[in-house]
Protein backbone atom coordinates (compact mmCIF):
# COMPACT_ATOMS: atom_id res chain seq x y z
CA UNK A 1 0.00 0.00 0.00
CA UNK A 2 1.23 3.47 -0.75
CA UNK A 3 2.56 5.66 2.03
CA UNK A 4 -0.01 6.97 4.47
CA UNK A 5 0.36 9.35 7.38
CA UNK A 6 0.23 8.51 11.09
CA UNK A 7 -1.56 5.20 10.94
CA UNK A 8 0.21 3.46 13.78
CA UNK A 9 0.33 3.27 17.54
CA UNK A 10 3.05 5.99 17.86
CA UNK A 11 0.46 8.47 16.58
CA UNK A 12 -1.78 7.36 19.42
CA UNK A 13 0.93 7.96 21.97
CA UNK A 14 1.56 11.47 20.68
CA UNK A 15 -2.08 12.45 20.93
CA UNK A 16 -2.71 10.83 24.27
CA UNK A 17 -0.65 13.48 26.08
CA UNK A 18 -3.06 16.45 25.72
CA UNK A 19 -5.98 14.48 27.08
CA UNK A 20 -6.34 16.30 30.33
CA UNK A 21 -9.28 16.50 32.48
CA UNK A 22 -11.16 15.03 35.32
CA UNK A 23 -14.13 16.80 36.87
CA UNK A 24 -12.75 19.64 39.01
CA UNK A 25 -12.99 19.40 42.79
CA UNK A 26 -15.73 21.67 44.14
CA UNK A 27 -18.43 23.53 42.28
CA UNK A 28 -17.57 25.44 39.10
CA UNK A 29 -20.06 28.09 37.99
CA UNK A 30 -21.08 28.19 34.32
CA UNK A 31 -18.90 30.40 32.12
CA UNK A 32 -21.88 31.88 30.31
CA UNK A 33 -24.78 34.09 31.38
CA UNK A 34 -27.22 31.48 32.63
CA UNK A 35 -29.85 32.27 35.30
CA UNK A 36 -32.08 29.56 36.85
CA UNK A 37 -35.27 31.58 36.35
CA UNK A 38 -37.40 29.17 38.38
CA UNK A 39 -37.38 27.94 41.96
CA UNK A 40 -37.15 24.25 41.00
CA UNK A 41 -34.18 24.93 38.71
CA UNK A 42 -32.56 26.99 41.45
CA UNK A 43 -33.12 24.14 43.92
CA UNK A 44 -31.48 21.71 41.49
CA UNK A 45 -28.51 24.08 41.19
CA UNK A 46 -28.14 24.29 44.99
CA UNK A 47 -28.26 20.50 45.34
CA UNK A 48 -25.57 20.16 42.63
CA UNK A 49 -23.37 22.68 44.45
CA UNK A 50 -23.80 20.76 47.68
CA UNK A 51 -23.00 17.43 45.99
CA UNK A 52 -19.87 18.91 44.37
CA UNK A 53 -18.59 20.17 47.72
CA UNK A 54 -19.74 17.20 49.86
CA UNK A 55 -17.07 15.52 51.97
CA UNK A 56 -18.94 12.25 52.48
CA UNK A 57 -20.29 9.85 49.85
CA UNK A 58 -23.69 9.35 51.46
CA UNK A 59 -24.32 13.08 51.52
CA UNK A 60 -23.16 13.38 47.91
CA UNK A 61 -25.52 10.58 46.80
CA UNK A 62 -28.46 12.22 48.61
CA UNK A 63 -27.73 15.63 47.06
CA UNK A 64 -27.42 14.14 43.60
CA UNK A 65 -30.71 12.29 44.01
CA UNK A 66 -32.42 15.50 45.09
CA UNK A 67 -30.87 17.41 42.18
CA UNK A 68 -32.16 14.86 39.65
CA UNK A 69 -35.62 14.87 41.26
CA UNK A 70 -36.07 18.66 41.26
CA UNK A 71 -34.61 19.21 37.79
CA UNK A 72 -36.77 16.44 36.31
CA UNK A 73 -39.80 17.97 38.00
CA UNK A 74 -38.89 21.37 36.57
CA UNK A 75 -38.66 19.97 33.04
CA UNK A 76 -41.88 17.99 33.26
CA UNK A 77 -44.60 19.31 35.54
CA UNK A 78 -42.79 22.59 36.17
CA UNK A 79 -43.07 23.74 32.55
CA UNK A 80 -39.36 24.56 32.25
CA UNK A 81 -38.64 22.48 29.14
CA UNK A 82 -37.78 25.70 27.24
CA UNK A 83 -35.49 26.95 30.03
CA UNK A 84 -31.82 26.41 28.98
CA UNK A 85 -30.68 26.51 32.62
CA UNK A 86 -32.84 23.49 33.49
CA UNK A 87 -31.26 21.41 30.72
CA UNK A 88 -27.80 22.76 31.46
CA UNK A 89 -27.89 21.81 35.13
CA UNK A 90 -29.35 18.43 34.26
CA UNK A 91 -26.32 17.98 31.99
CA UNK A 92 -24.08 18.95 34.89
CA UNK A 93 -25.81 16.28 37.01
CA UNK A 94 -25.00 13.66 34.37
CA UNK A 95 -21.38 14.82 34.33
CA UNK A 96 -21.16 14.17 38.08
CA UNK A 97 -22.65 10.66 37.74
CA UNK A 98 -20.61 9.96 34.56
CA UNK A 99 -23.59 9.22 32.30
CA UNK A 100 -22.48 10.14 28.74
CA UNK A 101 -25.84 9.44 27.10
CA UNK A 102 -27.83 11.54 29.56
CA UNK A 103 -25.21 14.29 29.39
CA UNK A 104 -25.37 14.41 25.58
CA UNK A 105 -29.17 14.69 25.52
CA UNK A 106 -29.34 17.39 28.19
CA UNK A 107 -26.45 19.49 26.85
CA UNK A 108 -27.74 19.25 23.28
CA UNK A 109 -31.06 20.74 24.39
CA UNK A 110 -29.33 23.38 26.53
CA UNK A 111 -27.05 24.52 23.70
CA UNK A 112 -29.95 24.74 21.25
CA UNK A 113 -31.74 27.06 23.68
CA UNK A 114 -28.62 29.01 24.75
CA UNK A 115 -25.95 29.02 21.97
CA UNK A 116 -23.75 31.35 24.04
CA UNK A 117 -23.02 28.42 26.36
CA UNK A 118 -21.44 26.36 23.56
CA UNK A 119 -17.84 26.66 24.84
CA UNK A 120 -18.77 25.98 28.44
CA UNK A 121 -20.85 22.95 27.44
CA UNK A 122 -18.01 21.73 25.25
CA UNK A 123 -15.62 21.86 28.21
CA UNK A 124 -17.99 19.76 30.34
CA UNK A 125 -18.51 17.28 27.53
CA UNK A 126 -14.74 16.88 27.43
CA UNK A 127 -14.63 16.02 31.13
CA UNK A 128 -16.72 12.90 30.41
CA UNK A 129 -15.15 12.31 26.98
CA UNK A 130 -11.56 12.19 28.24
CA UNK A 131 -11.76 9.05 30.40
CA UNK A 132 -13.70 7.23 27.68
CA UNK A 133 -11.19 8.30 25.06
CA UNK A 134 -8.26 7.38 27.29
CA UNK A 135 -9.81 3.94 27.79
CA UNK A 136 -9.58 3.55 24.01
CA UNK A 137 -5.98 4.72 24.11
CA UNK A 138 -5.12 2.17 26.79
CA UNK A 139 -6.90 -0.63 24.93
CA UNK A 140 -5.06 0.22 21.71
CA UNK A 141 -1.72 0.20 23.46
CA UNK A 142 -2.62 -3.21 24.91
CA UNK A 143 -3.50 -4.47 21.38
CA UNK A 144 -7.14 -4.94 22.42
CA UNK A 145 -8.63 -3.66 19.18
CA UNK A 146 -12.29 -4.48 19.87
CA UNK A 147 -12.27 -2.63 23.20
CA UNK A 148 -10.46 0.33 21.63
CA UNK A 149 -13.02 0.58 18.84
CA UNK A 150 -15.87 0.38 21.36
CA UNK A 151 -14.39 3.17 23.51
CA UNK A 152 -13.68 5.46 20.56
CA UNK A 153 -17.21 4.96 19.25
CA UNK A 154 -18.63 6.00 22.63
CA UNK A 155 -16.24 8.96 22.66
CA UNK A 156 -17.40 10.18 19.23
CA UNK A 157 -21.03 10.00 20.36
CA UNK A 158 -20.16 12.26 23.33
CA UNK A 159 -18.26 14.83 21.25
CA UNK A 160 -19.37 14.48 17.63
CA UNK A 161 -17.49 17.64 16.66
CA UNK A 162 -14.11 16.33 17.89
CA UNK A 163 -12.29 14.63 14.96
CA UNK A 164 -9.70 12.66 16.95
CA UNK A 165 -12.00 9.76 17.78
CA UNK A 166 -13.03 9.35 14.13
CA UNK A 167 -9.39 9.47 13.08
CA UNK A 168 -8.42 6.80 15.57
CA UNK A 169 -11.32 4.58 14.52
CA UNK A 170 -10.26 4.96 10.89
CA UNK A 171 -6.71 4.06 11.83
CA UNK A 172 -7.74 0.95 13.75
CA UNK A 173 -9.92 -0.26 10.89
CA UNK A 174 -7.18 0.44 8.37
CA UNK A 175 -4.59 -1.45 10.40
CA UNK A 176 -6.96 -4.43 10.67
CA UNK A 177 -7.55 -4.51 6.91
CA UNK A 178 -11.12 -3.12 6.97
CA UNK A 179 -10.58 -0.48 4.33
CA UNK A 180 -14.24 0.37 3.70
CA UNK A 181 -14.71 1.27 7.37
CA UNK A 182 -11.42 3.19 7.36
CA UNK A 183 -12.64 5.23 4.38
CA UNK A 184 -15.95 6.02 6.13
CA UNK A 185 -14.29 7.21 9.33
CA UNK A 186 -11.56 9.23 7.58
CA UNK A 187 -14.33 10.92 5.59
CA UNK A 188 -16.10 11.74 8.84
CA UNK A 189 -12.87 13.00 10.41
CA UNK A 190 -12.24 15.23 7.38
CA UNK A 191 -15.77 16.68 7.48
CA UNK A 192 -15.74 17.34 11.23
CA UNK A 193 -12.25 18.87 11.29
CA UNK A 194 -13.10 21.17 8.38
CA UNK A 195 -15.45 23.12 10.64
CA UNK A 196 -12.80 24.41 13.06
CA UNK A 197 -9.40 25.96 12.16
CA UNK A 198 -7.79 24.46 15.27
CA UNK A 199 -8.21 21.04 13.65
CA UNK A 200 -6.39 22.05 10.45
CA UNK A 201 -3.71 19.36 10.78
CA UNK A 202 -6.33 16.69 11.50
CA UNK A 203 -8.21 17.83 8.41
CA UNK A 204 -5.08 17.65 6.29
CA UNK A 205 -4.10 14.18 7.51
CA UNK A 206 -7.64 12.81 7.17
CA UNK A 207 -7.95 13.92 3.55
CA UNK A 208 -4.48 12.61 2.72
CA UNK A 209 -5.13 9.19 4.23
CA UNK A 210 -8.61 8.98 2.76
CA UNK A 211 -7.24 9.58 -0.73
CA UNK A 212 -4.37 7.13 -0.24
CA UNK A 213 -6.71 4.35 0.83
CA UNK A 214 -9.12 5.07 -2.02
CA UNK A 215 -6.16 4.93 -4.38
CA UNK A 216 -4.96 1.61 -2.93
CA UNK A 217 -8.49 0.22 -3.38
CA UNK A 218 -8.32 1.28 -7.06
CA UNK A 219 -11.30 3.58 -6.57
CA UNK A 220 -9.69 6.09 -8.89
CA UNK A 221 -12.58 8.57 -9.31
CA UNK A 222 -12.97 8.87 -5.53
CA UNK A 223 -9.20 9.19 -5.01
CA UNK A 224 -8.99 11.89 -7.70
CA UNK A 225 -11.85 13.82 -6.09
CA UNK A 226 -10.26 13.63 -2.62
CA UNK A 227 -6.80 14.65 -3.84
CA UNK A 228 -8.43 17.56 -5.67
CA UNK A 229 -10.30 18.54 -2.50
CA UNK A 230 -6.99 18.42 -0.58
CA UNK A 231 -5.17 20.56 -3.13
CA UNK A 232 -7.88 23.22 -3.16
CA UNK A 233 -7.20 23.80 0.52
CA UNK A 234 -3.48 22.97 0.59
CA UNK A 235 -2.20 23.78 -2.91
CA UNK A 236 1.20 22.86 -4.28
CA UNK A 237 1.86 19.94 -1.92
CA UNK A 238 4.37 18.05 -4.11
CA UNK A 239 3.64 14.59 -2.72
CA UNK A 240 -0.11 14.97 -3.20
CA UNK A 241 0.35 16.45 -6.67
CA UNK A 242 2.48 13.43 -7.56
CA UNK A 243 -0.14 11.08 -6.13
CA UNK A 244 -2.84 12.80 -8.19
CA UNK A 245 -0.61 12.36 -11.23
CA UNK A 246 -0.37 8.64 -10.50
CA UNK A 247 -4.16 8.36 -10.22
CA UNK A 248 -4.55 10.12 -13.55
CA UNK A 249 -1.92 7.83 -15.08
CA UNK A 250 -3.71 4.74 -13.75
CA UNK A 251 -6.98 6.09 -15.14
CA UNK A 252 -5.43 6.46 -18.60
CA UNK A 253 -5.13 10.27 -18.52
CA UNK A 254 -1.44 10.19 -19.34
CA UNK A 255 -1.15 13.73 -20.70
CA UNK A 256 -2.74 15.24 -17.58
CA UNK A 257 -0.49 13.10 -15.38
CA UNK A 258 2.67 14.21 -17.17
CA UNK A 259 1.57 17.85 -17.01
CA UNK A 260 1.37 17.54 -13.21
CA UNK A 261 4.72 15.74 -13.00
CA UNK A 262 6.40 18.47 -15.04
CA UNK A 263 4.82 21.13 -12.83
CA UNK A 264 6.37 19.48 -9.77
CA UNK A 265 9.81 19.06 -11.32
CA UNK A 266 9.82 22.72 -12.36
CA UNK A 267 9.61 23.68 -8.67
CA UNK A 268 12.33 21.27 -7.59
CA UNK A 269 14.66 23.99 -6.31
CA UNK A 270 12.19 24.93 -3.59
CA UNK A 271 11.74 21.38 -2.31
CA UNK A 272 13.83 19.48 0.22
CA UNK A 273 15.56 16.19 -0.55
CA UNK A 274 12.87 14.07 1.11
CA UNK A 275 10.02 15.72 -0.81
CA UNK A 276 11.97 15.29 -4.06
CA UNK A 277 12.59 11.63 -3.24
CA UNK A 278 8.90 11.04 -2.50
CA UNK A 279 7.90 12.70 -5.77
CA UNK A 280 10.45 10.67 -7.72
CA UNK A 281 9.29 7.47 -6.08
CA UNK A 282 5.64 8.32 -6.77
CA UNK A 283 6.30 9.01 -10.45
CA UNK A 284 8.42 5.87 -10.78
CA UNK A 285 5.67 3.74 -9.22
CA UNK A 286 3.11 5.18 -11.63
CA UNK A 287 4.65 3.26 -14.53
CA UNK A 288 2.37 0.26 -15.26
CA UNK A 289 3.58 -3.29 -15.65
CA UNK A 290 5.08 -4.13 -19.03
CA UNK A 291 2.33 -5.45 -21.36
CA UNK A 292 2.13 -9.16 -22.08
CA UNK A 293 2.99 -8.94 -25.76
CA UNK A 294 3.18 -12.74 -26.08
CA UNK A 295 -0.46 -13.06 -25.04
CA UNK A 296 -1.52 -10.22 -27.35
CA UNK A 297 0.37 -11.85 -30.25
CA UNK A 298 -1.20 -15.25 -29.58
CA UNK A 299 -4.68 -13.74 -29.48
CA UNK A 300 -4.01 -11.87 -32.70
CA UNK A 301 -2.83 -15.05 -34.47
CA UNK A 302 -5.87 -17.00 -33.31
CA UNK A 303 -8.19 -14.28 -34.60
CA UNK A 304 -6.26 -13.95 -37.89
CA UNK A 305 -6.72 -17.67 -38.62
CA UNK A 306 -10.51 -17.21 -38.63
CA UNK A 307 -10.39 -14.52 -41.35
CA UNK A 308 -11.90 -15.55 -44.69
CA UNK A 309 -10.54 -15.79 -47.25
CA UNK A 310 -7.70 -17.32 -45.25
CA UNK A 311 -4.55 -15.26 -44.71
CA UNK A 312 -1.18 -16.65 -45.60
CA UNK A 313 1.31 -17.35 -42.81
CA UNK A 314 3.37 -14.38 -43.95
CA UNK A 315 0.35 -12.06 -43.73
CA UNK A 316 -0.58 -13.40 -40.30
CA UNK A 317 2.98 -12.88 -39.11
CA UNK A 318 3.11 -9.33 -40.50
CA UNK A 319 -0.25 -8.42 -38.95
CA UNK A 320 0.48 -9.82 -35.49
CA UNK A 321 4.10 -8.77 -35.26
CA UNK A 322 2.92 -5.20 -35.73
CA UNK A 323 0.46 -5.65 -32.82
CA UNK A 324 3.11 -6.87 -30.39
CA UNK A 325 5.69 -4.37 -31.62
CA UNK A 326 3.18 -1.52 -31.37
CA UNK A 327 2.18 -2.46 -27.82
CA UNK A 328 5.80 -2.67 -26.71
CA UNK A 329 6.65 0.62 -28.43
CA UNK A 330 3.68 2.46 -26.88
CA UNK A 331 4.60 1.12 -23.44
CA UNK A 332 8.23 2.15 -23.77
CA UNK A 333 7.30 5.66 -24.90
CA UNK A 334 5.07 6.24 -21.89
CA UNK A 335 7.38 4.46 -19.47
CA UNK A 336 10.46 6.33 -20.66
CA UNK A 337 8.72 9.68 -20.25
CA UNK A 338 7.63 8.85 -16.69
CA UNK A 339 11.00 7.32 -15.79
CA UNK A 340 12.76 10.39 -17.15
CA UNK A 341 10.71 12.71 -14.93
CA UNK A 342 11.24 10.41 -11.94
CA UNK A 343 14.98 10.43 -12.61
CA UNK A 344 15.03 14.24 -12.60
CA UNK A 345 13.36 14.36 -9.18
CA UNK A 346 15.56 11.59 -7.75
CA UNK A 347 18.74 13.14 -9.15
CA UNK A 348 17.80 16.46 -7.54
CA UNK A 349 17.18 14.66 -4.23
CA UNK A 350 20.48 12.81 -4.40
CA UNK A 351 22.38 16.00 -5.16
CA UNK A 352 21.24 17.23 -1.75
CA UNK A 353 21.55 13.92 0.12
CA UNK A 354 23.78 11.50 -1.85
CA UNK A 355 23.50 8.74 0.75
CA UNK A 356 19.72 8.38 0.98
CA UNK A 357 19.31 4.63 0.49
CA UNK A 358 15.66 4.77 -0.60
CA UNK A 359 16.38 7.38 -3.27
CA UNK A 360 19.32 5.29 -4.49
CA UNK A 361 17.08 2.23 -4.83
CA UNK A 362 14.48 4.10 -6.86
CA UNK A 363 17.12 5.78 -9.01
CA UNK A 364 18.81 2.49 -9.84
CA UNK A 365 15.45 0.89 -10.64
CA UNK A 366 14.48 3.88 -12.78
CA UNK A 367 17.67 3.51 -14.79
CA UNK A 368 16.96 -0.22 -15.21
CA UNK A 369 13.45 0.61 -16.43
CA UNK A 370 14.91 3.03 -18.98
CA UNK A 371 17.51 0.41 -20.02
CA UNK A 372 20.17 2.97 -19.18
CA UNK A 373 22.66 0.29 -18.22
CA UNK A 374 25.65 2.50 -17.41
CA UNK A 375 23.63 4.72 -15.04
CA UNK A 376 21.98 1.66 -13.49
CA UNK A 377 25.40 0.18 -12.75
CA UNK A 378 26.68 3.46 -11.31
CA UNK A 379 23.75 3.84 -8.89
CA UNK A 380 23.82 0.15 -7.99
CA UNK A 381 27.43 0.58 -6.87
CA UNK A 382 26.49 3.64 -4.81
CA UNK A 383 23.62 1.67 -3.29
CA UNK A 384 25.84 -1.23 -2.27
CA UNK A 385 28.35 1.20 -0.75
CA UNK A 386 25.55 2.26 1.61
CA UNK A 387 23.68 -1.04 2.06
CA UNK A 388 26.06 -3.90 1.14
CA UNK A 389 24.28 -6.79 2.92
CA UNK A 390 20.71 -6.27 1.76
CA UNK A 391 19.32 -8.83 -0.68
CA UNK A 392 17.20 -6.27 -2.56
CA UNK A 393 20.22 -4.05 -3.16
CA UNK A 394 22.29 -7.05 -4.26
CA UNK A 395 19.65 -8.18 -6.76
CA UNK A 396 19.47 -4.68 -8.23
CA UNK A 397 23.22 -4.89 -8.82
CA UNK A 398 22.75 -8.31 -10.48
CA UNK A 399 20.17 -6.83 -12.90
CA UNK A 400 22.46 -3.88 -13.63
CA UNK A 401 25.33 -6.25 -14.41
CA UNK A 402 23.01 -8.25 -16.67
CA UNK A 403 21.96 -5.15 -18.61
CA UNK A 404 25.63 -4.36 -19.12
CA UNK A 405 26.22 -7.85 -20.52
CA UNK A 406 28.56 -8.91 -17.69
CA UNK A 407 27.50 -12.51 -17.21
CA UNK A 408 30.12 -13.54 -14.66
CA UNK A 409 29.36 -10.54 -12.46
CA UNK A 410 25.62 -11.18 -12.81
CA UNK A 411 26.05 -14.76 -11.59
CA UNK A 412 28.28 -13.59 -8.74
CA UNK A 413 25.65 -11.21 -7.36
CA UNK A 414 22.81 -13.67 -7.92
CA UNK A 415 24.73 -16.30 -5.94
CA UNK A 416 25.52 -13.74 -3.24
CA UNK A 417 21.87 -12.79 -2.86
CA UNK A 418 20.60 -16.38 -2.98
CA UNK A 419 23.13 -18.47 -1.08
CA UNK A 420 26.43 -16.96 0.03
CA UNK A 421 25.26 -13.83 1.88
CA UNK A 422 26.12 -14.11 5.58
CA UNK A 423 22.99 -12.19 6.66
CA UNK A 424 20.27 -10.12 5.09
CA UNK A 425 20.36 -6.68 6.75
CA UNK A 426 17.27 -4.47 6.58
CA UNK A 427 16.94 -1.00 8.12
CA UNK A 428 13.22 -0.68 8.78
CA UNK A 429 13.09 2.62 10.65
CA UNK A 430 15.09 5.82 10.47
CA UNK A 431 13.01 8.37 12.39
CA UNK A 432 13.99 11.86 13.48
CA UNK A 433 14.08 12.63 17.20
CA UNK A 434 15.04 15.68 19.24
CA UNK A 435 18.60 14.37 19.62
CA UNK A 436 19.16 12.51 16.36
CA UNK A 437 17.59 9.37 14.90
CA UNK A 438 15.83 6.24 16.11
CA UNK A 439 16.96 3.31 13.98
CA UNK A 440 15.66 -0.24 13.79
CA UNK A 441 17.68 -2.95 12.09
CA UNK A 442 16.54 -6.50 11.30
CA UNK A 443 19.21 -9.12 10.63
CA UNK A 444 18.04 -12.39 9.05
CA UNK A 445 20.11 -15.51 8.43
CA UNK A 446 19.12 -16.91 5.00
CA UNK A 447 21.74 -19.68 5.02
CA UNK A 448 21.19 -23.34 5.99
CA UNK A 449 23.34 -23.13 9.13
CA UNK A 450 23.79 -20.65 11.97
CA UNK A 451 26.14 -17.76 11.20
CA UNK A 452 29.27 -17.07 13.21
CA UNK A 453 29.03 -13.97 15.42
CA UNK A 454 30.20 -10.76 13.75
CA UNK A 455 29.89 -6.97 13.97
CA UNK A 456 28.05 -4.40 11.89
CA UNK A 457 29.46 -0.89 12.08
CA UNK A 458 26.90 1.82 11.32
CA UNK A 459 28.01 5.30 10.34
CA UNK A 460 25.48 8.12 10.50
CA UNK A 461 26.36 10.94 8.14
CA UNK A 462 25.28 14.48 7.34
CA UNK A 463 24.42 15.85 3.90
CA UNK A 464 28.12 16.20 3.10
CA UNK A 465 28.92 12.60 3.97
CA UNK A 466 30.73 13.54 7.16
CA UNK A 467 30.33 10.97 9.94
CA UNK A 468 28.29 12.41 12.83
CA UNK A 469 27.96 9.25 14.94
CA UNK A 470 29.16 5.65 14.79
CA UNK A 471 27.53 2.68 16.47
CA UNK A 472 28.37 -1.01 16.42
CA UNK A 473 25.96 -3.94 16.46
CA UNK A 474 27.26 -7.21 17.84
CA UNK A 475 25.37 -9.81 15.81
CA UNK A 476 25.24 -13.14 17.64
CA UNK A 477 24.89 -16.58 16.06
CA UNK A 478 21.44 -16.66 14.43
CA UNK A 479 19.88 -19.96 13.43
CA UNK A 480 18.93 -20.65 9.82
CA UNK A 481 15.85 -18.73 8.71
CA UNK A 482 15.67 -16.78 11.99
CA UNK A 483 15.94 -13.03 12.57
CA UNK A 484 17.05 -10.69 15.30
CA UNK A 485 16.17 -7.02 15.62
CA UNK A 486 18.34 -4.21 16.98
CA UNK A 487 17.54 -0.64 17.99
CA UNK A 488 20.03 2.20 17.73
CA UNK A 489 19.87 5.75 19.06
CA UNK A 490 22.03 7.81 16.72
CA UNK A 491 22.96 11.19 18.19
CA UNK A 492 23.34 14.35 16.15
CA UNK A 493 20.80 16.84 14.75
CA UNK A 494 22.52 16.95 11.35
CA UNK A 495 22.23 13.21 10.64
CA UNK A 496 20.66 12.76 7.20
CA UNK A 497 21.57 9.20 6.17
CA UNK A 498 23.20 5.95 7.23
CA UNK A 499 25.65 3.44 5.86
CA UNK A 500 27.27 0.37 7.34
CA UNK A 501 29.93 -2.25 6.81
CA UNK A 502 30.81 -5.58 8.33
CA UNK A 503 33.31 -5.18 11.14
Amino acid sequence: MRTVRNLSVPMLLMLAAPLLGQAPAGWAAPKCDLKPGHYLVNSGLLYLKSASNARFDDQKRKDLGDALRTLTQALTTGGQDKNPAAWYYLGRYYVLVNDPQGMDTAFTRAQALKPDCKDDIGAWRRVVWVPTFNAGVAAWQANNTDSAISSFRRATSMMPNEPTGYKYLATLFFNSGQQDSAVAYFRKAADVSAADPKFAQDHKDALFNLARIQQSMKNLPAAQATYTEYLKQYPNDPEVLAALGTVLMDAGNRDSAFAIYKQIIARGDSMGYFALYRVGAEISQSVPEEPDTASAGSSCRSQARTVRPALTLARIRARCDSVTTGAAKAYMQGARQAFSLAAQALDASLRINPYNREALIFRANTALGMHDSAVALDYSRKLLAVDPMNRTAIRIMAFAQQQNGKIDSTLHYLRLGDSTLVSDVAVGQFDSTETGRDVKVLVTNPRPAANAPYQLVFEFVDLHGQVVDTQTINVPAIESGQSQSFELKAKGPTIAAWRYHKG
